[in-house]
């Protein structure tokens, strides 16, 4: 390549990547703890959310397993959100939820699931996918807030944001053995 190639493909990566710029909100984080603390919120948002959303998961599905894995969850997810409540306070932050588009859809979805399927065993797998990926959106959430805790020195709330991601990493497990160990198999028959 040619040394006066260079500046014309470095102007065409310039050009394109100015094209998908994003202009932030007026509000927009400008540090990493404002940034941390717009998270906690969303996630303080998706954990209320899911104390409405879960009673009705398991008032949906046939499978008592399935039910009481939901139930038993219900009760730790609202232990993550005093716990979210606790990490406020080491904050000096008031603790307020903002509405989390992820959540939203994962929750729209999972409604869209009952919509779509029987009651029985087809249902109660559709509950348990649609379980699975809140699960996950959970653990990728708490695993961030971990490391940008760490980060900012505040141990104290990554101790407590570390043990609930140890909360959804094995909710997920639960899901995945009920799914594996029955469920998905009669969903089959």
């Amino acid at each position: 390549m040619k040394n006066s190639e260079k500046p014309t493909e470095n102007k065409e990566v310039k050009n394109n990547s100015a094209k998908n710029f994003v202009q932030p909100a007026s509000d927009a984080a400008t540090d990493l703890k404002e940034l941390f603390i717009d998270s906690l919120k969303d996630i303080y948002w998706a954990e209320n959310a899911l104390t409405t959303a879960l009673p009705k998961m398991a008032d949906n599905t046939t499978s008592p397993e399935l039910a009481t894995a939901i139930l038993e969850h219900l009760e730790v997810t609202k232990n993550q959100i005093k716990r979210l409540e606790d990490i406020f306070d080491l904050l000096g932050e008031k603790a307020e939820g903002k509405k989390c588009e992820a959540m939203a859809g994962l929750l729209k979805e999972g409604d869209s699931i009952l919509l779509e399927t029987t009651p029985g065993a087809v249902r109660d797998a559709g509950i348990i996918a649609a379980s699975q990926k809140i699960e996950h959106y959970e653990i990728a959430t708490y695993g961030t807030l971990v490391a940008f805790a760490k980060t900012l020195g505040e141990n104290d709330a990554a101790k407590l944001l570390t043990q609930t991601l140890a909360e959804e990493k094995e909710a997920d497990c639960i899901l995945n053995d009920t799914a594996l160990n029955k469920i998905n198999t009669v969903a089959a028959e």
